[in-house]
């Protein structure tokens, strides 16, 4: 299994102090959160660590289904940006959020989907032609976040040779039981628990997500992407590599 953790984390700390915490627990990978307060990552920073990484692309006042054409563009760029250093720094893949649908914006839901597709496909393109995967990620039950379905999302991917992050936590928050997660595009996850009433981000077992069930599947179908643990603190990524240490 290659198992790493976000650096979400340590928002609050330096970026070194995260990456110093998740090398040290003798973890292979690190996800970078590439947003305030990490907008500027050194890359000798990185190369300093005998760890891989995997980047999450802002989310933070970016939208790529903006029905505004600046608003969207700019959120483009800035995703752009994600994989241009993932490219640089040879990232496993690159983590995109497939935009919001603002309430003055329902009443153009087709439009929104199409805007966020066109987005989708035009990072996955470029993604395509540095050598980085680009996956979208399944959302939770939040008002205006699309792309919940990920019967749906799956099926868009697969059209156009793309691929899914699960986000574990997101699909048991919109109601996905264990044994209907697992979609042939996945090459990523996201991981952590909750009791379906929150995107919680809890530390693994400490909710009620039957992930001995998901993760069973996915290492019986040869999954050979990062599990990623999400999580709120550094205790909680200590408790979350001890479960899965525990249980596979």
């Amino acid at each position: 299994m290659k198992i790493g953790a976000s650096t979400l984390a340590g928002l609050k700390e330096n970026l070194e102090d995260i990456l110093d915490f998740i090398e040290n627990l003798g973890l292979e990978y690190a996800e970078l959160v590439h947003q305030f307060p990490y907008e500027n990552i050194s890359e000798d920073l990185l190369e300093s660590y005998n760890l891989k990484y995997s980047i999450h692309s802002p989310f933070m006042d970016v939208n790529i289904a903006s029905l505004q054409e600046k608003s969207r563009l700019n959120s483009i760029n800035q995703i752009k940006n994600s994989i241009d250093l993932a490219n640089r720094i040879d990232a496993e893949c690159v983590v995109v959020h497939p935009g919001l649908m603002p309430f003055l914006a329902r009443p153009f839901e087709d439009r929104v989907y199409a805007t966020a597709n066109e987005s989708i496909i035009e990072l996955g393109n470029y993604g395509k032609d540095l050598g980085v995967c680009v996956t979208i990620e399944n959302m939770p039950t939040f008002e205006g976040m699309i792309y919940q379905d990920m019967v749906e999302l799956d099926k868009f991917l697969c059209e156009n040779e793309m691929f899914m992050t699960l986000d574990i936590g997101h699909a048991n928050h919109v109601g996905y039981p264990a044994e209907e997660m697992y979609f042939d595009s996945i090459k990523h996850i996201h991981a952590h628990d909750n009791y379906g009433d929150d995107d919680s981000h809890l530390a693994l077992g400490e909710g009620s997500i039957d992930l001995k069930h998901i993760i069973n599947t996915f290492e019986s179908k040869n999954y050979d992407g990062i599990y990623i643990i999400e999580v709120n603190d550094e205790d909680s990524i200590k408790k979350s590599y001890e479960y899965i240490k525990k249980n596979f």
